[in-house]
């Protein structure tokens, strides 16, 4: 079901009869960005031309009961501040101030040239569409309204970029708030910063979490089928480069716990999953745990991020970071670089494989570090270019988002059986390190490709939390 988000132009009713064609021409712009946004894949949601308090009432109401996401605000002339307030009360979402013109620049000559004052009034009227923003901010500011501009004019490709970013951001806000969680086994004993209030998870971000149990998913591996495991050593094939030193046991061992992540996936409709487990040695659960690794990262390069750990925060981030497009793979830092100014961030395991540098390898570990056990892991780099890192943090003042744009740089890694990528930032290494860990984040983030910070704060503006950027 595609995102609602709203549209509602405002304009001034005395004006109508005073200009011959002015209401007609305003209403064709504000068709011309309805058929833009909605050419974003978000379904549109429009009030009209709201000209007076009245009407301003009755479209209040229709937004409200179409349950919109964010509402678009098209500044279509000078309009009294009363025709917006109304609305803007009644819905409670932020709302992003269109100041658009029809043209970059008025043909000076032509419109002097005019010679009827009224006429020129009426075309002047037609282009004035900053008259009413410091209005509409005033007014927002003194009564507690969230909102933000895009200011350009309609062949502005700038400006489209950045509503198409508003609708993006709505389009993960409500994806978010959709999602159902995950949460296997317990956390890793001792890691206080991954520990998180799931009830404030769920009050920022609107995520179902839900508790799982081992046992339900040890059923389903107990269930499958040989051929359901042969099918799934044949996707292992198709998605990963499988190191000739994996044993046959093992990728069997890993393609029926597999089957079974799938299955628990789908019995409990799942869009992410934070897990972790230890238990006694040789124990079931224990078998299990230690052959995830490849099915979480089938998962998680189809967009159903599975994180290590029991990081649930770090889960969310990735859920984020996959909703926008970029991927998200789980990280956390390996060393610096500093003679090269760079910082190694990876992981053993789950990763995203669709920003995968190459071929994705599944190699084999003979220890876990930290961890019980041995088996199969991910050997992978993040795409070369532009990436984000982003963190849920939680901090004293509630939860937060914390971003990083940088880049995925050629060199050296570990090739430890490990995920593992060098990146660059703007600030330095030493620059970078400091400033981020002084925001108190978990050691662990979701990195994905593309620079999306200025999505990102968007989407902090419609969940209404701080997003703190770092480079």
């Amino acid at each position: 079901m595609k995102t609602k988000v709203g549209l509602f132009g405002i304009g001034l009713d005395t004006y109508w009869a005073q200009f011959d064609g002015l209401l007609d021409n305003l209403k064709t712009y504000q068709g011309q960005i309805k058929n833009r946004i909605a050419g974003y894949g978000v379904e549109v949601v429009d009030a009209g031309m709201v000209d007076n308090p009245v009407r301003a009432r009755e479209a209040a109401d229709y937004l409200k009961s179409q349950d919109v996401e964010i509402v678009f605000l098209y500044v279509s002339t000078y309009a009294l501040s009363s025709t917006v307030l109304p609305v803007a009360q009644k819905l409670k979402v932020p709302v992003v101030i269109l100041n658009l013109q029809p043209v970059a620049e008025l043909d000076y000559a032509t419109f002097n040239k005019l010679g009827d004052r009224g006429k020129m009034t009426g075309v002047w009227l037609e282009h004035c569409q900053a008259c009413s923003v410091p209005e509409i901010a005033s007014v927002f500011n003194r009564s507690g309204i969230q909102y933000d501009f895009v200011t350009g004019y309609l062949q502005d490709e700038e400006a489209w970029r950045e509503i198409e970013a508003w609708t993006e951001a709505a389009r993960v806000a409500a994806a978010m708030r959709n999602n159902r969680l995950g949460v296997l086994g317990h956390y890793y004993c001792g890691m206080l910063d991954v520990y998180t209030d799931m009830t404030k998870q769920s009050a920022v971000f609107g995520t179902h979490i839900e508790l799982l149990e081992m046992c339900e998913l040890k059923k389903y591996r107990d269930e499958a089928t040989d051929a359901e495991v042969q099918a799934k050593i044949r996707e292992f094939a198709t998605a990963f480069d499988v190191a000739p030193e994996c044993e046959t046991f093992e990728i069997e061992r890993a393609a029926r716990t597999s089957v079974a992540l799938d299955m628990l996936i789908k019995k409990r409709n799942l869009g992410s999953m934070a897990y972790y487990y230890e238990g006694e040695s040789g124990n079931d659960y224990e078998n299990i745990v230690t052959s995830v690794i490849a099915g979480n990262t089938l998962l998680t390069g189809k967009n159903i991020p599975i994180a290590g750990e029991c990081e649930v925060k770090n889960a969310q981030a990735m859920k984020i970071m996959a909703e926008f497009g970029s991927g998200g793979s789980f990280s956390e830092f390996y060393l610096m670089d500093f003679k090269d100014d760079v910082v190694m961030l990876g992981h053993d395991g789950p990763a995203h494989s669709a920003i995968a540098e190459g071929r994705v390898k599944l190699v084999p570990l003979s220890v876990y570090h930290g961890k019980p056990g041995k088996g199969l892991s991910i050997q992978m780099s993040v795409k070369h270019g532009p990436v984000t890192l982003l963190s849920v943090v939680e901090g004293n003042d509630g939860v937060f988002l914390l971003v990083a744009e940088g880049e995925s740089v050629a060199g050296p890694v570990l090739e430890i059986g490990n995920t593992n990528s060098r990146y660059r930032f703007s600030v330095g290494a030493k620059g970078f390190m400091n400033s981020w860990s002084k925001q108190g984040p978990a050691h662990h983030c979701a990195i994905g490709v593309g620079h999306i910070a200025d999505k990102i704060q968007k989407l902090g503006q419609i969940l209404g939390i701080e997003v703190v950027k770092i480079c």
